[in-house]
Formats: structure tokens, sequence, C-alpha cells
């Protein structure tokens, strides 16, 4: 059967000021007359009642509100087993844990579920994948992508802006990852979705036009963002947004005293395998195009405001290559670990990034 057959994307996307005051129309008109909210704690209360005053004025019930504070397997099979009666639709508003704990839950119910990030830090939101931890580890579990995509441009501009940094760092990664997948084509003939990479390539380059910290700009990465998950869901894994700069992520929450935003990491991960990978490109473009996006966003002094540990980093980089059984990235080519030693020593533009 071809795959775009199989292949199930949100059907509704609203990425503007205001959208969160129409949430409960975009229920309503969705045939979703009861929920149930899984929402992060700690979210400002304005974001709450936000939530609440629409849902009632389009007389959609809730059926429970949820406060994530942890996204366990164990907490999401406890709401599985104890789920209200008739709901129609999950919906999950605030932060990654929130979003991730709604998406699994909702695929395990078989209940569409309606996306509503916060902020936007990562492209965990539309992504086919649950980030749960499972007796303590994390593990990406398989989920569906939302039916629904609600972001409110307004509400993620009142968010910190090193959720922004953090946002851009993640979405900048596809540079760096669609490169690898291209590079484990030529070495270990894994095959490549030319769909699928176009289109994270495209989310970059698109975001490029405007990478401001304003109305369009944020709508810019939002969307961005949330084409990187359709990339994966059309090719069926994880390959068009994640690669060597990724594996780094997940050494450093291993290891390191003090994980920081998941963007922020890759971010700053993704500038080093581009420079890695320069060599094999026989291009300087990329990582060109990273410094200037990370200096004109601010991500550089962001990082140089609250430094990175050096010995962690070097710890992670050498972890790295093993963090994925069979995951074929430009770490796993001969010497790598000692370039990107000498990288770390030698690049002027990485000057304060580590302590």
């Amino acid at each position: 059967m071809n795959r775009a057959t199989l292949i199930s994307v949100p059907g509704l996307v609203r990425i503007k000021p205001g959208a969160l005051q129409r949430l409960g129309l975009y229920l309503q008109r969705g045939g979703h007359g009861r929920v149930l909210v899984l929402a992060s704690q700690g979210l400002p209360a304005a974001v709450l009642q936000a939530v609440e005053t629409s849902l009632e004025a389009e007389q959609v019930e809730i059926a429970g509100w949820v406060e994530v504070q942890d996204n366990s397997f164990e907490d999401a099979a406890h709401h599985f087993a104890h789920l209200p009666p008739k709901v129609a639709a999950i919906v999950g508003v605030g932060g990654g844990k929130a979003l991730d704990m709604a998406k699994y839950l909702a695929f395990l119910a078989r209940l569409p579920y309606y996306a509503v990030p916060t902020s936007l830090s990562n492209d965990g939101f539309c992504s086919p994948q649950a980030s749960l931890t499972m007796a303590g580890r994390r593990r990406s579990l398989a989920a569906a992508l939302p039916q629904g995509v609600v972001i409110d441009v307004d509400v993620c501009l009142a968010a910190p802006r090193l959720f922004w940094l953090s946002g851009v760092g993640d979405l900048a990664s596809k540079l760096t990852a669609v490169f690898d997948w291209k590079l484990a084509f030529h070495n270990v003939r894994e095959p490549v979705d030319d769909l699928a990479a176009l289109l994270s390539d495209a989310t970059v380059h698109q975001f490029l036009g405007r990478p401001l910290f304003d109305t369009q700009g944020m709508t810019l990465l939002g969307t961005a963002l949330m084409l990187n998950g359709i990339a994966m869901e059309i090719c069926g894994s994880s390959r068009p947004a994640s690669g060597s700069e990724h594996l780094v992520s997940h050494a450093l929450d291993a290891i390191s005293t003090r994980p920081r935003l998941h963007g922020l990491q890759v971010g700053l991960a993704t500038y080093l395998m581009s420079r890695l990978q320069a060599p094999l490109a026989r291009s300087t473009e990329v990582p060109e195009i990273l410094e200037q996006l990370f200096r004109e966003t601010g991500f550089w002094d962001a990082i140089r405001a609250d430094p990175f540990n050096r010995d962690e980093w070097l710890e992670a980089l050498r972890m790295a290559p093993n963090m994925k059984e069979g995951f074929f990235t430009v770490l796993s080519m001969p010497g790598s670990f000692e370039q990107l030693a000498r990288i770390l020593q030698e690049e002027t533009v990485l000057a304060g990034c580590f302590a």
C-alpha cells in the first residue's frame, strides 16, 4: 500500500494571536463536546482562565482536568485506566511534559488529540513520538500527530524568551540532521525519503527569512516546528529532524549535573556538527548560516550568559555515537571525536560558551 494513504496530519491548524480564546469553538466545530484537559503545572492564571472561559463559552464540557508535573509512562497508564467516560478528545496545554502525556494518552485511548503549546521550545508538540520516562529512564514511544494544533502567538511571546531561543536551536538542527540522513544513505544505504528531507530543510530556510522575536517571527517558528513533525510522519522516522546533534543532547541529558533546555543543547551541538560535516559537504555554508542565525537571534548571548560545562560536553561528544544503536551519523566517521575536541578548543565563535 502506498505510504501516502497511511499518514495522519493535523486537520486543524491555528497559529495566530488570540487563538487560545477560540479553542472551545475549534473543539465544538470538530464535534468534541466533552474533553479531558492535561495542563502543565504552574501555567499563568491568565492562560488557564482563557482555556476555561473558551470551553465554557462553547458548551464544551471539561470531563477532567489534570495538572502534569512529571511525564512518566506509569502516570500515563494510570490516567488511561481512569479515563472519564464519554470523553471525545484530549487537550494538552502548556509545555513538553503535558503535551507528551496528553499525546500518548490520546494514542492509547484512540482519541483525537489537540496540542495547545504555550511556548515553542522544540518540535515535540507535533511529532509522532511521545517522550516519557519509564522506570526513571527517558524513552521515545510511538504516538500519533495531533488532530488539531492551536498556537496562540501572543501567549508564546509572553513566555520567557529563552524558550523561543530553544525553539530556534531545535529548528536549526534540521540542517545537520538531513545531512546525516544522506550520509547514512551513502555509507550504509539507509533509504532517504526525499519529500520529508526537502520539507525539513525548507522549514529552516522559511524561518531564516525573518528570525525575529515578534508576531510574524513566532508564527513562522510555530509553523516550521509543526512541519518538522509532519516530515517525520511522512517518512515514518525521526531522521528529518534528529541526527548527530540530538545524540549529543541525549548524552548530556544522561550525564549533566544540570541539563538545559533541549533546544539550547541541540542548537549548540548543531553548530559543532555543522563544522564536523563541512569538509564532507565541501562547503562552509551551513556553519555560516548557523553562526549568523545564532548571532542575530541572541542565541550565542544566551549561552554565554550561562555557559555549559566543557568537561561534560567532551564526555557527551565521546558518548554520542553509541547513544542510538545502528544510527549512522557524521559521528560514526573515524576520528570524529578528535576533530570535535579541536573545534571545541579552537573555534572563536564558541568563546564564552563553555566554562
